[in-house]
């Protein structure tokens, strides 16, 4: 197998281990160039779907949210917007600069602001080189 098609392969399985699903509409907030081309590919060929853009106004099943400390609005105010968007039990992935790296927002921040806009952290990801992300749900209980 070459480095490229086993590259891939590990890919679909983040994809997989972030928990998207064939058929799933996922709706991406903040995309730039700087993001994850691996990433979005790769939760792309996991559901079958093309990603949708900030524009889109239907409910989606998922959403990917770029953030970087350089953005303008709070991020609390942003993640109350996505969620009105995502449908009850989606998940939504929080996309970070890794420490280090240009915008880098601390842990800390995103699970404040995912606590004030009444969502549980479930899980830190590894998601490539320069991203680190952040899995938020809706807790159970509110769904």
């Amino acid at each position: 197998m070459s480095a490229t098609a086993g590259q891939a392969q590990s890919e679909r399985g983040l994809a997989d281990r972030l928990g998207f699903k064939p058929g799933q509409v996922v709706q991406e907030f903040g995309f730039d160039d700087d993001v994850d081309e691996q990433l979005r590919a790769s939760i792309t060929e996991r559901t079958g779907e093309e990603l949708v853009d900030e524009d889109y106004d239907g409910v989606v099943d998922s959403a990917l949210l770029w953030w970087r400390s350089d953005e303008e609005d709070d991020l609390t105010d942003v993640l109350v917007d996505v969620l009105a968007a995502v449908e009850g039990g989606g998940i939504i992935l929080v996309l970070t600069p890794k420490a280090g790296r240009e915008g880098h927002v601390p842990p800390t921040d995103v699970a404040e602001a995912a606590t004030t806009a009444g969502l549980s952290q479930t899980s830190p990801v590894s998601s490539g080189g320069d991203w680190s992300g952040t899995r938020l749900v809706v807790p159970k209980m509110q769904r």
